[in-house]
């Protein structure tokens, strides 16, 4: 139901952003997270973005990311710029229903930040 796109090669200090298109009802209610993953960590949260459209960005990219929401397209967006190699990582995208409980998550993206 979740399908990430928007990832891709791109320079240090340069820019992508990413999309996530949600394919179901009521998007409106569901509070959406970006997460990243390297090859054996965690995987962590990005940025997160609220029915109400309150945000919240992990300190390591507050101030480069941002975060918003098209509830028209059922859709979530991720500008990155000012991208670093510490931003290597598969993205994937995240949907809680607020009223269910339930989550879903996207394939992943890749992301590569290199010269």
């Amino acid at each position: 139901q979740l399908v990430e796109s928007g990832g891709g090669l791109v320079q240090p200090g340069g820019s992508l952003r990413l999309s996530c298109a949600f394919s179901g009802d009521s998007f409106a209610f569901y509070l959406v997270g970006w997460y990243r993953q390297t090859p054996g960590t965690q995987r962590e949260l990005v940025a997160k973005i609220s029915p109400g459209a309150s945000t919240n960005y992990a300190d390591s990219v507050k101030g480069r990311f941002t975060i918003t929401r098209d509830n028209s397209k059922s859709t979530v967006y991720l500008r990155m710029n000012n991208l670093g190699p510490e931003d290597t990582a598969v993205y994937y995208c995240n949907a809680y229903d607020m009223r269910s409980l339930q989550d879903y998550w996207g394939q992943g993206t890749q992301v590569t930040v290199s010269s």
